[in-house]
């Protein structure tokens, strides 16, 4: 498959008319696959609730392929210990992040799209350890929080 503008223009579309406000286009044939590589949309205003992946092969890349975005990394407690904008046009474009690592992300700027690697197979009952200190995606104080992530990029 060959992919380029019209197809990630396509994809932001979806996620602009998303609730989640993101979506993604999966590369590898299905969930149970040994490799994950896929397309992720997100759009300001998506919550990305701070998880971790704790299996032994779970380290995931992110590569930045139009937009930018925030990552935010946290300790066992969830005090932010390191922030980075990452950008497609950027001096950084990506990041790898370990199994373990809690971490978030924030969309920046409209149209931003990633490029995401990490190993299979998707288990949605062990995939992600969702912080026990943040919100979830949908409570009441999710907003309020995604918008102090999103202040730790405001310049």
């Amino acid at each position: 498959m060959i992919f380029g503008t019209r197809e990630l223009d396509s994809l932001t579309a979806a996620a602009q008319a998303s609730p989640r406000r993101r979506k993604n286009f999966n590369f590898h044939p299905d969930d149970a696959h040994p490799a994950h590589r896929l397309l992720n949309a997100v759009e300001p205003g998506s919550y990305v609730c701070p998880h971790r992946h704790l299996e032994a092969d779970k380290d995931e890349t992110l590569v930045v392929v139009r937009g930018s975005f925030g990552v935010v990394f946290f300790d066992e407690r969830g005090a932010v210990v390191e922030k980075a904008v990452i950008g497609a046009h950027g001096e950084r474009i990506g990041a790898n992040i370990p199994r373990g690592v809690f971490h978030s992300l924030v969309a920046l700027e409209t149209g931003s799209v990633f490029l995401e690697a990490k190993a299979g197979p998707y288990r949605p009952v062990t995939d992600k350890g969702l912080a026990p200190w943040a919100p979830r995606e949908g409570d009441a104080d999710a907003a309020a929080y995604q918008s102090t992530l999103v202040a730790l990029f405001r310049r």
